[in-house]
């Protein structure tokens, strides 16, 4: 059965008064992530889904945190991927709609990983109906890319308003990457501090944002490898993330 889908619509703008209230979250205190909002994420052909495993060595619950790891495939001969990876992901189950998303996260660094949490459109198309990415890491960086993609980002190449930005993380701790979402801007931000904010503008091209049309699903991943983040050092293998937890609220 699916979840309710957590859609909430306001005219009220990004400057509104008022306080955020969480109406969904998830703290991972059971001895496994709960099935009725995630799903193991299936392997597919791009670099980011490449080594998706549901192998069980790639997930765990640890105090009360789950754990997605990259690890070596040494123990599954029926596999032929050199690395197996873990992710999750609230696709078809759980969706947000405008206000707050929230994760508190440690990633642990290797060279050749790539932790990400970003978001996709529950019932559109890529890269039309846009591409939400709270947080990407590539390998010890200190800091994190926030970016999101669309029809106006990706097809057309258009890059104004700023389509991404970085902003430091404490590397050996845990740090919370947020989004929020409004009908006319996307505002990004880690540990409190605004990192950046896309906003609806007015233009005459096609596809600019297209973040007010969908409810969007969360997908969180340990990836490796890739074009963007490079070659994986095995020596730096296994590496995991540890998610403490995930919160979505809105304006009261």
């Amino acid at each position: 059965m699916l979840l309710p889908v957590l859609f909430f619509t306001s005219c009220s703008k990004k400057t509104a008064p008022g306080k955020w209230q969480v109406t969904w979250e998830d703290n991972f205190n059971g001895d496994k992530f709960d099935q009725a909002k995630w799903s193991k994420i299936p392997r597919g052909k791009s670099d980011w889904n490449k080594y998706m495993s549901d192998y069980d060595s790639c997930y765990d619950l640890r105090s009360g945190k789950l754990i997605l790891r990259g690890i070596k495939n040494t123990r599954v001969p029926t596999d032929t991927a050199t690395y197996l990876t873990g992710g999750v992901y609230g696709k078809d189950k759980t969706a947000f709609g405008f206000g707050r998303l929230e994760i508190s996260a440690k990633l642990n660094g290797a060279k050749g990983a790539w932790p990400a949490f970003w978001m996709l459109p529950q019932n559109g198309y890529w890269p039309e109906d846009g591409e939400i990415d709270i947080m990407e890491r590539l390998s010890h960086d200190a800091f994190v890319y926030q970016t999101v993609h669309s029809y106006y980002t990706h097809t057309l190449k258009i890059k104004d308003p700023r389509t991404s930005g970085t902003i430091a993380i404490n590397p050996n701790e845990f740090n919370t990457y947020a989004v929020e979402r409004y009908r006319d801007s996307l505002v990004f931000y880690v540990n409190g501090l605004r990192n950046f904010a896309y906003p609806r503008i007015k233009t005459d091209k096609d596809g600019q944002f297209p973040f007010d049309q969908h409810e969007f699903y969360l997908l969180i991943d340990m990836q490796l490898g890739g074009s963007w983040v490079g070659a994986v050092d095995p020596m730096d293998i296994p590496v995991e993330m540890e998610i403490d937890w995930v919160k979505f609220s809105v304006k009261k």
